[in-house]
């Protein structure tokens, strides 16, 4: 079999060097600094006693951290209590009496102390989404309409996703499907 070579035929490369005259022109330098400002939201610091006023801007950092504040120590709160709740009640379930009434007594405050669990539940999750609400700056706003909600009915209920007018409007749709 006939041996294949490469011919030793290698461009080469030449380098030229272009020089390059420069003049020198006088010139005023105007230095542009760019400066790009970073805002890094640190927490703001509010005292215990602190509640939020109409006179201030609605919403503002203020707010915003007060109810994020109260929200985080609600859901600290029920989460307490519901396994407090549910400790308590496990240790109920050895105690097994003899007599129908008292048994079908303790089904019945076992199945009212579940439905309270699950309220308190269903009440996290409302919590934990208006802590996302906050962090989205979009807490205090009505859902439907972008209107605020109010600060009187925040602080009645910071779970509060609709203003007063569509809150009723959502109520009396629900009053009237569920006649049907």
């Amino acid at each position: 079999m006939p041996k294949i070579s490469k011919s030793p035929n290698k461009k080469k490369l030449s380098k030229i060097k272009k020089s390059v005259s420069v003049v020198k022109k006088p010139a005023i330098v105007v230095k542009k600094t760019n400066s790009i400002e970073k805002k890094v939201k640190l927490p703001i610091k509010i005292s215990k006693t602190y509640i939020p006023k109409d006179t201030e801007k609605y919403m503002c950092e203020k707010h915003l951290s007060f109810f994020k504040i109260k929200l985080t120590e609600w859901k600290k709160e029920l989460v307490k209590a519901n396994n407090e709740a549910l400790y308590h009640g496990s240790m109920d379930d050895n105690s097994v009496s003899a007599d129908i009434v008292d048994q079908a007594s303790a089904y019945t405050d076992k199945a009212v102390e579940m439905k309270a669990i699950n309220r308190q539940i269903k009440l996290i999750s409302k919590i934990d989404q208006a802590l996302l609400r906050v962090r989205a700056a979009t807490f205090g706003f009505c859902a439907e309409t972008a209107e605020p909600i109010g600060l009187k009915r925040l602080m009645a209920r910071p779970v509060a996703e609709l203003c007063i007018a569509a809150q009723e409007k959502h109520e009396k749709e629900e009053k009237v499907y569920a006649d049907d």
